[in-house]
């Protein structure tokens, strides 16, 4: 979780079944349902920072040349490569 040291109160609506679930967790968790609710958004924002054009092409880059094919002709013979993968289209 994002740790911070001032908390802004905010008012938020959820609906019956949200704040029965919440409720329920909270008395099973042991742990206050605002907890409950910063750690989903939490998770929802760390969630949305890695779906960004910007983090997308980062993790690509990271990603290039991590695997090998076992094969030495995939740069020349990509096509060939391609075709035979999506079944001749």
């Amino acid at each position: 979780m994002l740790t911070c040291n001032h908390m802004i109160r905010t008012q938020i609506q959820l609906t019956e079944e949200q704040a029965s679930a919440l409720r329920a967790m909270s008395s099973t968790r042991h742990m206050p349902m605002a907890e409950l609710i910063r750690i989903g958004i939490d998770n929802f924002l760390r969630r949305e920072a890695g779906s960004s054009r910007e983090a997308i092409v980062a993790r690509a880059k990271n990603a290039a040349g991590r695997f090998t094919s076992g094969t030495s002709d995939v740069s020349t013979e990509h096509d060939k490569y391609l075709a035979d993968a999506f079944g001749g289209q």
